[in-house]
């Protein structure tokens, strides 16, 4: 029995590593969507200060557009002056161009204001670029890890498969229909644990003293009286 037993546990080895590398392999697609999108949304970012400094860039050309439009009217308005006739018609001329001059002055103060938001601005993207570039960088080289981490991953799988195959062949018929009733139950959970000190490392129990001792003879199987798994004596 000792030696069924311990085919058992080789057999629940197996399952448990195969299923952490399933688990394992069926979040790689996780893992690789959030860095994609990790990168994705610091491209976004970017993009989205390009707009920003686009948007300032076209309001700062308006500006100037506007300005220059005010300079060719207070040109005119020059010329007018020097063919006045009468002062009432000077001082309304004078006042146009003070008004002019009044306007392209709020206007250039607004020019400085948006020079230095571009500056800003400018300055963020240079720093997001920076740091785009180490995200991307780090991003492929993880990517890689992961990319190899996953075929060594499956050619492990594959081995335990195999290893699978060919303990199931040396467990007894009946033995075996009794421990995948046991998993059936608790899947997930182990169906063998060993017996140390009399206490079951399944539920952290402690066994009757009679079935402790009968542990030791290895000559039936024999089960925890409180989770019901398949219990074996732990060697020291």
């Amino acid at each position: 029995m000792r030696e069924q037993i311990e085919v058992l546990v080789k057999l629940q080895q197996i399952e448990t590593e195969t299923v952490q590398i399933k688990s394992a392999l069926n979040g790689v697609s996780k893992k690789l969507e959030d860095l994609d999108s990790g990168v994705k949304l610091f491209e976004q970012t970017i993009e989205e200060q390009e707009r920003i400094i686009n948007d300032l860039k076209k309001q700062y050309r308006d500006y100037e557009s506007a300005i220059q439009l005010n300079l060719e009217k207070e040109q005119k308005i020059q010329v007018k002056l020097r063919s006045v006739k009468n002062n009432k018609e000077y001082q309304a001329l004078l006042k146009e161009i003070e008004d002019v001059g009044g306007k392209n002055s709020e206007i250039e103060d607004k020019m400085i204001e948006f020079l230095d938001r571009m500056d800003i601005t400018e300055k963020i993207i240079a720093t997001k670029k920076d740091e785009y570039i180490n995200i991307f960088e780090n991003a492929k080289s993880e990517k890689e890890s992961i990319k190899q981490n996953t075929e060594a991953k499956k050619k492990r799988l594959g081995e335990l498969e195999m290893k699978s195959s060919e303990v199931f062949g040396l467990v007894d018929p009946e033995l075996l229909k009794r421990y995948l009733n046991i998993k059936e139950q608790d899947p997930g959970e182990l169906a063998v644990v060993p017996v140390k000190d009399a206490v079951c490392y399944g539920c952290n129990v402690n066994l009757p003293p009679q079935l402790y001792n009968e542990l030791f003879r290895c000559d039936s199987l024999r089960f925890c009286p409180n989770c019901q798994r398949i219990i074996y004596i732990k060697d020291s």
